[in-house]
């Protein structure tokens, strides 16, 4: 939801789901969420991240110089003065060079206390452990765009590096296959997510965002091959579970598309199904087809340029650790593309009718 149509259409959705009239003064509500939104353009939240990594870098290098490697006691105070910080300076200021700043110290807590922690000889599992800990903490007390944001994208991160430091590399489908349910559920609940309160309204875009990179970074252990040494008889685990999400995601069209028949549904999840099944030894390319049929679900750009990227690519991918032939390979890419012309035909067509009327 990013600006006045967006809001537009959740307050008549809901005013459609209610038995009475809803009572609401539309530009006072859009003029709160814009207030409060943090939404600058994806460029600017690029520039932020990216200068603030930049400029932790630079600072832990002149930690370092200085000595401060020779002490895990400095390094543990340091780095969870530098969290505290973030925490602090997100909660009092909205500003986008505090913004910067806090994501400078966020990210520079996080490498000290694991610096810290590892000269301390902790374990890495046990790190990760406090790294999902101080991340859900941080969730729960900050809700600003890019420390959410981050948050997300550590916590994540530090479930799979769980996975890959105890060697259970076939729990990566289990991960992956979690994330596309919870990516789904966090599309098509939007409107009841973001009407739930003022705090999770404030966390459901960042938190959206970091579960899809969450998301493609999961798919591509699985996508590349070799990244990961998982094994074959479990590949088509997440597969299964994202196709089956897709089909669930397809009967939430088909009430958009106003599709009661049942032949016709049955019909097009048959055809469906045939069409990925071919992809079930490739869970990447139905997971990064799942974020395009969400993303375009709910008009999110960002998400479907993600989608898209990814999609092309593991495709690509796919396409050239075949050990098929050339010929089979084309027949592949071409019922693919049959399917996906059918369904922008037949969407197109609906969409058409749905107007007239």
């Amino acid at each position: 939801m990013r600006n006045k149509d967006n809001i537009q259409h959740l307050l008549e959705h809901l005013q459609t789901t209610e038995e009475k009239e809803l009572q609401y003064n539309e530009e006072a509500i859009v003029a709160a969420y814009q207030k409060n939104s943090y939404h600058q353009s994806l460029t600017i939240k690029i520039l932020s991240v990216s200068g603030g990594i930049l400029a932790s870098f630079a600072f832990l290098g002149f930690l370092f110089i200085a000595g401060l490697y020779n002490s895990s006691a400095g390094q543990l105070i340091l780095g969870a003065i530098c969290i505290a910080g973030a925490i602090v300076i997100n909660r009092k200021y909205d500003k986008m060079l505090m913004d910067t700043l806090s994501v400078s110290s966020f990210i520079i807590g996080f490498i000290l206390l694991g610096f810290g922690l590892g000269k301390l000889q902790v374990s890495g599992s046990t790190i990760s452990v406090v790294f999902i800990l101080i991340a859900i903490f941080t969730l729960c007390v900050v809700q600003s765009y890019m420390l959410s944001f981050l948050s997300v994208l550590v916590m994540n991160g530090s479930i799979l590096t769980l996975i890959i430091l105890n060697k259970a590399y076939d729990l990566t489908h289990i991960y992956v296959a979690a994330l596309a349910l919870l990516v789904t559920y966090l599309f098509l609940k939007e409107a009841k997510i973001i009407t739930a309160g003022k705090a999770l309204s404030r966390l459901y875009d960042p938190v959206k965002t970091g579960m899809i990179l969450s998301f493609l970074a999961g798919l591509i252990c699985l996508g590349k091959r070799g990244l990961l040494p998982v094994s074959p008889g479990y590949i088509w685990l997440s597969s299964v579970i994202i196709i089956a999400t897709i089909i669930y995601w397809e009967f939430t069209l088909f009430r958009v598309l106003n599709i009661t028949k049942t032949s016709q549904k049955v019909i097009i999840c048959i055809f469906t199904v045939l069409t990925l099944l071919p992809t079930v030894l490739s869970p990447a390319i139905p997971g990064a087809l799942l974020i395009i049929l969400l993303s375009f679900l709910v008009n999110y750009k960002t998400g479907l340029v993600l989608g898209i990227m990814a999609f092309i690519y593991f495709i690509s991918q796919y396409y050239y650790d075949l050990t098929l032939t050339l010929l089979t390979k084309s027949i592949l890419l071409f019922s693919s593309g049959v399917f996906f012309t059918a369904l922008y035909l037949f969407t197109h067509k609906k969409l058409a009718a749905n107007e007239k009327i």
